[in-house]
């Protein structure tokens, strides 16, 4: 009788408490059309949901409480909503998702610091999605950005295949890597800077176009790369993107969330990339692509503030180990002179983080810890460098009346030695900064932003940076923007920067370097087309206008065995043109094209010349189509990159002065059947293109790195012989594009939810 009555008073309790307790259910879908797998999470529970192939959802046996329910899909903007759980209802909810690509409504945070939507940003910010990303499988977000109008990635080196991101024209140290806002700038920020990252990680990239060192400072001169990564809770469990090609280079990203206790969610993820294959298809016995092991692990962690207030810490460490050179090089030839190779042991860390202060007013500290320790080799020349870079920074963010306001000052402090004679002593440099920017609304349809920044630095002085940008918005669907602002970069001329773009020629510095000071205007349209039966189209067009003044100047071709830094005692200039059209239809189909034009030109000693390594146009394309009958997706990718002039060695080089145009082209089948696992194939570089097509060499006296051979007068000149005919000595710096020709890839992409 006893276990009778305690089994009545379990069920009685059991009811009890079962009544305390409720449901929601509902679809999930987009212009009419259902999403599956979209997921759906009651934020700081474990009540989870994700939607079936009709696009419903259901979650059971929920508390009765107020909660917040968040919704986010693959291509689709998520959503946030308040739902208040009574005992025994059963809430019918549907929700109604915007698609990704409908970017005019998304929520920007680069170009002002503040969280604007596209269309009421004064200022122009191009977002590259995760689905992006996915279009064309790559290893790092370096390459991926290879599809991106106005962006290019620039191989600087034929043998150790390092480069620098190129933003409208400008070479890769214009432009400013940051990862959620804040900067991970250092000597060769844009190559490891953009490594490593697990591509589930990323939430999207927003890229700012022109001068943005009001906001950035030093750095932000050509535009600026910023990295958003995911909130924890929006991600599934676990995730893994694992991919091979039949070079054999090998990439795995893998993602875990969890919790840490009751208040902290973390984000984890590890990526590995591997490749050990050395391959020479142009004959010339040296390596066509770096072989390189590569290990880096990131972490997210979100802390809950019983406030509400926004707390983050983002970390990541990476090593990798590089080689690349002639085909019979191993690690006993590492420094020596008998084989030449170039090999490059990398450790970086990178911490970052955004308190918001726990005061009425809308406060952030953000801060970031950058370490950087290069072990290198080039030939028989040895560099071994460390840099730390400290940076603090504190935001007040107040509205009021027609006026927004950001008013900030920080700090950053600077440590770099190497063991070369550019660096005797140790450099310590400290950078002190204010600014202030105003955005004022004077109506619905018109606004102007005013900035203005105020650095010092001991070694340059004051340092001021004005900003304009105008805003006319004639109707919902269309904005009109015009953006002047003037940009700065203190010298951050780094012997690592130079080894990695020559690796043979030795770097000539004629004078203390000056602080440059660019002047930008930029003229941007966006407009929104609603298509009846034919779906959306977004079209934009800009066109900008950069102007040089003490502009630090690599002049290579006064002694092909030196690359000398001086100011321009002229000018520097670049005008462009550009126009990207995105089309989402109702039948599966989206495209993407871009289209730039760039017209640069340089004056130094009364001469004009076109500067080196600036293509004169650009076509990008990203086209997506779906077969939902068959499970499948279909992506086609590519660039078309306009001619360039490059370095020759002297007048009897028998290179291309200036490279052809040229066309990297990419095709990958998704199939998407099995419940949360894609399986995706195809082939990157499908017209096989490589640099030596129409040139009998890419890298000059292959065959002597050393110079053993080279015979030179009493100049200093090379003297052609009967084994040097055209006056050569060894040279890898004639690098414009990349070095591996077509290649099959297969990958799978799974997640657990």
């Amino acid at each position: 009788m006893k276990k009778i009555h305690l089994l009545l008073l379990f069920l009685t309790l059991n009811f009890g408490y079962s009544q305390e307790k409720g449901s929601i259910s509902g679809f999930v879908s987009s212009n009419e059309s259902k999403i599956k797998a979209a997921r759906l999470l009651l934020i700081k529970t474990d009540y989870t949901a994700q939607t079936d192939s009709l696009g419903h959802y259901s979650i059971e046996n929920i508390v009765e409480g107020k909660y917040k329910l968040t919704i986010s899909a693959e291509d689709y903007l998520s959503q946030s909503i308040t739902i208040i759980i009574k005992k025994n209802e059963n809430l019918t909810i549907d929700i109604e998702l915007s698609t990704v690509q409908n970017q005019l409504n998304e929520v920007v945070i680069s170009g002002t610091l503040k969280p604007v939507k596209r269309l009421e940003n004064p200022v122009p910010v191009e977002i590259i999605t995760a689905t992006f990303l996915k279009q064309n499988p790559t290893s790092t977000v370096f390459d991926a950005l290879q599809n991106v109008n106005g962006l290019r990635p620039q191989n600087n080196c034929n043998v150790c295949n390092t480069g620098d991101i190129r933003i409208n024209g400008l070479d890769g140290p214009y432009t400013m890597v940051t990862i959620d806002g804040m900067p991970i700038v250092s000597a060769l920020g844009t190559v490891y800077g953009l490594s490593g990252i697990p591509t589930s990680m990323i939430d999207r990239i927003e890229v700012v176009k022109g001068a943005a060192s009001t906001l950035y400072g030093s750095e932000a001169v050509g535009g600026l790369i910023n990295i958003i990564t995911k909130r924890p809770q929006a991600v599934p469990v676990f995730t893994a993107d694992i991919f091979s090609t039949s070079w054999l280079e090998t990439n795995i990203d893998l993602g875990y969330r969890t919790t840490i206790g009751k208040k902290t969610d973390a984000l984890i993820g590890v990526n590995y990339f591997t490749y050990n294959n050395p391959i020479d298809n142009n004959n010339d016995n040296f390596t066509d692509l770096s072989l390189q092991n590569r290990v880096s692990i990131f972490s997210k962690l979100n802390f809950n503030r019983e406030s509400k207030k926004e707390f983050s810490l983002v970390s990541r460490y990476l090593y990798e180990d590089r080689w690349g050179g002639e085909m019979q090089w191993n690690k006993s030839f590492r420094g020596g002179s008998a084989v030449y190779g170039e090999s490059i042991y990398t450790s970086r860390y990178e911490v970052l983080g955004k308190y918001e202060l726990p005061i009425k007013e809308k406060m952030y500290l953000q801060f970031s810890l950058i370490g950087h320790d290069q072990n290198s080799v080039y030939g028989n020349s040895t560099f071994l460098a460390s840099q730390k870079i400290a940076f603090g920074q504190l935001l007040w963010d107040k509205n009021w009346n027609k006026h927004s306001v950001l008013l900030g000052t920080a700090f950053r402090y600077q440590y770099y030695n190497d063991n070369t004679a550019a660096t005797i002593n140790a450099d310590h440099s400290k950078i002190y900064s204010a600014f202030l920017q105003d955005e004022i609304k004077f109506s619905d349809k018109t606004s102007a932003l005013l900035g203005l920044r105020y650095d010092y630095n001991a070694a340059h002085g004051s340092i001021v940076t004005p900003r304009f940008a105008f805003k006319y918005k004639p109707s919902t669907t269309d904005i009109l923007r015009l953006n002047f602002g003037t940009g700065f970069r203190v010298v951050n001329l780094f012997t690592e920067d130079h080894q990695a773009l020559s690796g043979a020629r030795t770097v000539i510095l004629l004078t203390d370097l000056k602080p440059e000071t660019s002047y930008n205007l930029n003229l941007n349209y966006l407009k929104k087309y609603n298509l009846t039966n034919a779906g959306v189209i977004n079209l934009e067009l800009s066109s900008w206008y950069t102007y040089f003044t003490n502009k630090i100047f690599a002049n290579y071709d006064i002694n092909p065995n030196q690359i000398i830094y001086d100011n321009l005692n002229g000018y520097s200039r670049i005008f462009g043109l550009s126009s990207n059209v995105d089309w989402i239809t109702p039948f599966g189909l989206k495209a993407t094209v871009g289209v730039s034009y760039y017209d640069p030109i340089t004056k130094q000693n009364k001469q004009k010349f076109v500067p080196l390594f600036t293509e004169k146009f650009s076509i990008n394309w990203a086209i997506n189509y779906e077969i939902p009958s068959w499970f499948l997706a279909i992506d086609y990718t590519g660039n078309t990159t306009g001619s360039m002039r490059l370095p020759l060695l002297g007048a009897l080089d028998p290179r291309r002065e200036k490279s052809l145009p040229f066309s990297i082209q990419n095709i990958q089948f998704t199939f998407k059947k099995i419940h949360n696992l894609e399986i995706y194939s195809g082939v990157k570089n499908l017209l096989n293109w490589t640099p030596n097509r129409g040139n009998p060499f890419i890298i000059a006296r292959a065959n002597d790195p050393f110079d053993k051979n080279v015979q030179f007068d009493n100049t200093g000149n090379v003297v052609p012989t009967a084994d040097n005919p055209y006056a050569l000595t060894f040279d890898p710096t004639y690098a414009y594009g990349p070095n591996q020709g077509r290649r099959m890839f297969l990958g799978l992409r799974y997640h657990i939810d």
